[in-house]
């Protein structure tokens, strides 16, 4: 559809949902340039130019290719997936309240996570290839099991019902855990509690290529479904009526937000709330319009983990803070917030 189509005011909202993408596109490069500075050594904007385009010194190359830009780039796939799966749970239970980590998706991908790295080495390519497809397996297999206990007959899939059910979910994962964690080393104990405050701690490029992918094909097919996903988001019986398969579009969209939710957490740990925030966030600038809210979604969320991984690694230096902890300080007053206004 041609913008001169359109009603003035659809015109209006297209206009303003393109300004609010592209302002988010600016934050992430000024986010981009702060964060590759961030640390003992600083990087120019000429400095940093010249080292992208092979003009840089060997310990400047270092610095960049090896420590910085590894990181980044995972904080914001890592960011963007996290986003775009609470958008489609948010989307698909109509439920304010969904988001990967509430719900006991992330437990789920983590304790996969933590059973491989418990019993084999990561450190070789074809291992790290392996750790999303466990995680996705360990997400799909706790998405499954509370999507079967929401259900009540004869009404569907409750929403009140879900988030109670993944709260729970998540809790005993959570003690399982907890009870694995006796029978690790010292340094493998260090780890689990390193990955359970969500610190992006698969920071290369091989961690790079083995979340690369499921981003690459998984982020373009959910905002392709995008206009599915606004259809299933005004009920069963309106999807119905509309000519959709409900449970078939449902299942497939879920499957994708918990590929997105499980190969994001094999490489950056437990980080919570990303798919509450960032979602509600852009919902609130430029409407519920899926088409605008899921990349809006990526790029917000994106810019959010990218933010508060720098500031994890510039409040405390030369130590850092997880910035799973940093997104915390800032969801769970969030959360609550959003309870509160609940009415389910």
């Amino acid at each position: 559809m041609e913008l001169s189509d359109l009603s003035p005011a659809e015109s209006r909202k297209r206009k303003r949902s393109i300004t609010t993408l592209t302002v988010f596109m600016v934050l992430i490069v000024v986010a981009f340039i702060i964060s590759v500075n961030t640390g003992h050594i600083r990087l120019t904007p000429i400095e940093l130019i010249k080292t992208l385009f092979g003009g840089g010194t060997d310990k400047q190359e270092l610095i960049l290719f090896e420590f910085r830009l590894p990181r980044i780039i995972i904080s914001v796939l890592v960011g963007a997936s996290l986003a775009v799966s609470g958008c489609v749970m948010q989307g698909l239970s109509r439920n304010a309240l969904a988001d990967p980590g509430i719900l006991g998706i992330n437990a789920g991908a983590g304790l996969a996570v933590m059973l491989y790295v418990a019993f084999f080495p990561t450190e070789t390519v074809g291992s790290v290839m392996l750790l999303p497809i466990l995680a996705w397996l360990g997400a799909g297999f706790v998405a499954a099991l509370i999507y079967v206990l929401s259900l009540k007959k004869g009404e569907g899939l409750s929403p009140t019902r879900l988030l109670l059910t993944g709260i729970a979910v998540a809790a005993g994962i959570s003690a399982a855990t907890i009870v694995l964690t006796i029978r690790f080393t010292p340094e493998q104990y260090q780890f689990v509690a390193t990955w359970m405050a969500g610190s992006i701690w698969g920071s290369n490029w091989k961690f790079v290529g083995s979340l690369l992918p499921f981003v690459i094909i998984l982020l373009p097919f959910v905002c392709y479904k995008a206009r599915v996903l606004n259809v299933l988001s005004l009920g069963d019986q309106m999807t119905i009526g509309l000519g959709a398969s409900v449970e078939k579009e449902r299942l497939v969209l879920l499957a994708a937000a918990v590929g997105l939710a499980g190969s994001s957490v094999s490489v950056s740990g437990g980080i919570g709330f990303v798919g509450l925030i960032a979602p509600h966030l852009v919902r609130r600038l430029i409407g519920p319009q899926h088409q605008f809210l899921l990349p809006g979604s990526a790029l917000a969320g994106a810019l959010l983990v990218l933010v508060a991984d720098t500031i994890g690694r510039w409040i405390i230096q030369p130590s850092e803070i997880p910035a799973g902890i940093v997104v915390a300080v800032i969801g769970a007053p969030y959360f609550l917030y959003l309870l509160a206004r609940s009415k389910a």
